[in-house]
């Protein structure tokens, strides 16, 4: 039996060379910014543990003094403000999903379009990441804050035996890998099935829990060289990131040694230069690793739109474009 994974590498390519040319530097743009969200959209908001011992077992000098109320106020706005920002982010990168998936189906990229007729099935999506990551989180911290905050605290005795926590960890990988395959069956493939059917992620789950059962090795090679081109291009986009950092450290450099010769480094103009310069630089790399996202993620989406296709047939979103890929719709 012929394994799809392995027949719709080469497939996955030229569907990608077809959506991407001719390029185009507004719908370039446009597919960086999904891409950018896309690529960094997955977080879960943070958890607190409160495991403490008997009080008497706390030596008074581990105790750390408290914080002056301004500073603590400060440090609580910041931390609530990183996890609003986190949510967002978390929330746009799911939309970003469907949008994508979109973009790929039509051949058109239109994230205003395509918002507003997938963002509620977005916010499902968010709904269900949280859903599966929270309970996962929460283990994971639990068991590592059982072993190791007593011990920080000047306890000799972990609240989990030293082997029992070992013992763990077997578990705790088994999860974490099944964690992993949910949610990037979700990701890959549910959502291309909850456009293609207009329906919720369970919903969308059905009939992909129904193939995997029936072709489990199919998913399973699927999930294995997916791995390895995940990796591959991984590798591939960072050695270009590098690439496009050290081409712009050379002009940045130059100016940076300009101002040291012009400019006093400990003048309020000269560290506005170099704080200039800097982010000049970081939102560069941004701009730069968000471009190279787009065909690293398009190539991936593809072949996972494929290999689904060939797996189950009437779940292939994308039919006339893997039966002829040379067709290049209209581009916006």
């Amino acid at each position: 039996m012929a394994l799809h994974a392995v027949e719709n590498v080469g497939d996955a390519f030229t569907l990608t060379r077809e959506f991407l040319t001719p390029i185009g530097p507004r719908r370039w743009l446009k597919l960086a910014v999904v891409a950018f969200f896309i690529g960094g959209g997955l977080g879960f908001p943070s958890a607190q543990f409160d495991v403490l011992g008997n009080p008497e077992q706390v030596p008074a000098e581990g105790i750390p003094p408290s914080l002056p109320t301004e500073t603590a106020t400060i440090v609580g706005a910041v931390v609530v403000a990183a996890v609003v920002l986190g949510i967002l982010v978390t929330v746009v990168g799911a939309i970003m999903e469907f949008v994508f998936v979109e973009s790929l189906r039509n051949g058109t990229v239109s994230i205003r379009q395509y918002w507003h007729e997938r963002w509620r099935q977005g916010l499902r999506l968010f709904g269900f990441r949280i859903a599966i990551g929270l309970p996962v989180l929460a283990i994971g911290l639990g068991w590592m804050a059982a072993f190791f905050l007593p011990l920080f605290r000047g306890s000799s005795d972990p609240i989990v035996p030293f082997g029992a926590f070992f013992l763990g960890l077997p578990v705790f990988f088994f999860v974490g890998l099944l964690y992993a395959l949910v949610s990037s069956f979700t990701t890959v493939f549910v959502v291309p099935i909850m456009i293609k059917n207009d329906c919720g992620v369970l919903a969308g789950w059905r009939p992909l829990w129904g193939s995997i059962k029936a072709e489990p090795k199919q998913y399973l090679a699927y999930a294995v060289l997916g791995f390895v081109l995940n990796v591959a291009a991984g590798l591939l986009r960072s050695v270009g990131v590098g690439i496009g950092a050290l081409i712009f450290l050379i002009p940045l450099g130059l100016l940076a040694a300009l101002a040291y010769l012009t400019l006093s480094l400990s003048s309020t103009l000269g560290i506005a230069v170099l704080a200039v310069l800097a982010v000049v630089f970081v939102l560069a790399m941004i701009l730069l690793w968000a471009l190279l996202q787009v065909p690293v993620v398009a190539y991936l989406r593809f072949y996972a739109l494929s290999v689904l296709g060939d797996i189950e047939g009437t779940l292939d979103l994308i039919p006339d474009r893997r039966s002829d890929p040379d067709f290049n719709t209209r581009y916006q």
